[in-house]
C-alpha cells in the first residue's frame, strides 16, 4: 500500500522542485494517484531533514537521470535506507560539462554568441526533440519498471526541469493524462521557489546583470513550447502516441495496464 502524502506540499530545505505529481486527470476519468510518483531536483544537497522526509515516502526507485558532469558539480544523490537508485543518464540540454562551464563561466560576449536572438530557447527545443527520439531505450526501462515493481518512484535530474520533466511527461502520457494537464505540471517548474538557483563565477555584479540573466533565462525555463515540440516529434515520428509506447518504447498493452494500475485510481 502506497502512503497518502498530505496536501499542503513540503518546501524541502536542499531539494528543488519536488513534488507528488498525484491528482492528475486522465481522459478517461481517471487521477493519478497520490504517493507513488515524485519529482524533483537532484537529491546531492538534501538535509537530513529532507532525507528523513524523502524516506518517509516508502520510495522504491529513485531514478537520477544526471550525467556525470552533473554529478561531478553537484555530487550524488544522498543515501536513502532501502531506496534503489537507478541512474540513466540523459542528453543535457547544452552537453554535459560544456553546458556547465558555459553557464558558470561564459563572459557576456560568449554568451550572446551562443544564446542571443533566440538561439537559446533554439538549443532547448533541439535538446527536448533528441531526447525523445535517442533515449527511447532509457524511457522504455523507466516505464517497464514502473509497471513491475519500482513504485513510489522519484523521478529526478539537475533542476528537475528537463530531463525529468520529459520523463514524467512520456509516463503521463504512458497513462493517458490529459496533454493540458500535463503541460500545467510540467510549467510549475517557473515558481520562483522551485526554480535552479543559477551559480556564476566570480562576485561582481556584472556576472548577474539583467543581460546575462536574461540570456540564460531561456535554459533554466519551463517554456510549454519546449514541451510541445516534444509532443509534435512523437507525433511526426511515430504518428501517434499509442504508436510511440507501442514501437518506439516496447511497451505492449498489457503493460501499459499494469502501469495503469499502480498508478492510477
Amino acid at each position: 500500500m502506497t502512503q497518502q502524502v498530505p496536501s499542503t506540499e513540503p518546501e524541502l530545505a536542499g531539494v528543488r522542485n519536488f513534488r507528488d505529481v498525484g491528482g492528475l486527470p486522465t481522459v478517461d476519468g481517471r487521477r493519478v494517484r497520490f504517493g507513488v510518483l515524485f519529482r524533483s531536483g537532484h537529491l546531492a544537497h538534501a538535509t537530513a531533514e529532507d532525507a528523513a522526509f524523502l524516506t518517509g515516502l516508502g520510495l522504491h526507485t529513485v531514478f537520477d537521470f544526471r550525467n556525470a558532469a552533473d554529478q561531478k558539480l553537484e555530487g550524488p544523490d544522498v543515501s536513502l535506507p532501502g531506496v534503489r537508485n537507478v541512474n540513466l543518464p540523459l542528453s543535457d540540454p547544452a552537453d554535459g560539462a560544456e553546458f556547465w562551464k558555459m553557464v558558470r563561466d561564459g563572459d557576456l560576449d560568449q554568451l550572446r554568441e551562443i544564446l542571443a536572438g533566440g538561439k537559446g530557447a533554439g538549443r532547448m527545443i533541439a535538446s527536448y526533440r533528441s531526447i525523445v527520439t535517442d533515449r527511447t531505450d532509457e524511457h522504455s526501462r523507466v516505464l517497464h519498471a514502473l509497471a513491475e515493481d519500482s513504485v513510489p518512484a522519484l523521478m529526478h535530474c539537475a533542476a528537475g526541469k528537463d530531463r525529468a520533466g520529459l520523463s514524467i511527461a512520456v509516463t503521463l502520457l504512458a497513462l493517458g493524462v490529459e496533454r493540458e494537464a500535463i503541460v500545467e505540471d510540467y510549467l510549475k517548474s517557473n515558481e520562483k521557489h522551485r526554480r535552479y538557483k543559477v551559480k556564476r563565477s566570480g562576485s561582481a555584479a556584472s556576472a548577474y546583470s539583467p543581460e546575462v540573466m536574461e540570456l540564460l533565462s531561456p535554459l533554466f525555463d519551463a517554456r510549454a513550447e519546449y514541451l510541445t515540440a516534444a509532443f509534435e516529434t512523437i507525433e511526426r515520428t511515430w504518428g501517434d502516441v499509442d504508436t510511440y509506447l507501442e514501437r518506439g518504447l516496447r511497451i505492449t498493452p498489457a503493460t501499459r495496464e499494469r502501469l495503469r494500475d499502480r498508478l492510477l485510481d
